[in-house]
């Protein structure tokens, strides 16, 4: 069985290409935090960064919705491949191929974290009108 899945924020904008073919295919980096054990009393927490390549309808969705620090959970498989580069080298890479994407965070916690107010909250009418409960 080929499958992993991760919640992670996008370390920049996606890179969105067309292929000579006509696909649309959307190229990213996602940050996943990673809780390391270094004793029994403590923890120190780092992140890996995956490389993950969308096609199709999920590099469009990739394109038109996702940009730099957006958190997301992305369910997919690990591809590997080999290609030679310009000096005739054999390289080999491993991406992950998003098979589903969504987003792991609301509208209104991205808000917060890009408007923070002196004490951390945010005051009523800074949220979006759309919320159920405003």
């Amino acid at each position: 069985m080929n499958k992993w899945c991760g919640i992670g924020r996008l370390t920049k904008d996606p890179d969105v290409r067309h292929t000579t073919d006509g696909k649309t295919v959307a190229r990213f980096t996602l940050a996943v935090d990673r809780r390391v054990s270094r004793n029994t009393d403590s923890t120190t927490q780092t992140a890996d960064f995956i490389p993950v390549v969308a096609w199709e309808k999920r590099a469009e969705f990739a394109e038109k919705y996702l940009h730099q620090g957006s958190k997301i959970a992305v369910v997919g498989r690990i591809a590997t491949s080999s290609y030679t580069d310009r000096e005739g080298r054999k390289v080999y890479t491993t991406d992950f191929v998003a098979e589903e994407m969504e987003f792991a965070e609301s509208k209104a916690s991205t808000v917060a974290k890009e408007e923070p107010k002196d004490n951390g909250f945010v005051p009523a009418s800074d949220l979006p009108e759309d919320l159920p409960f405003n």
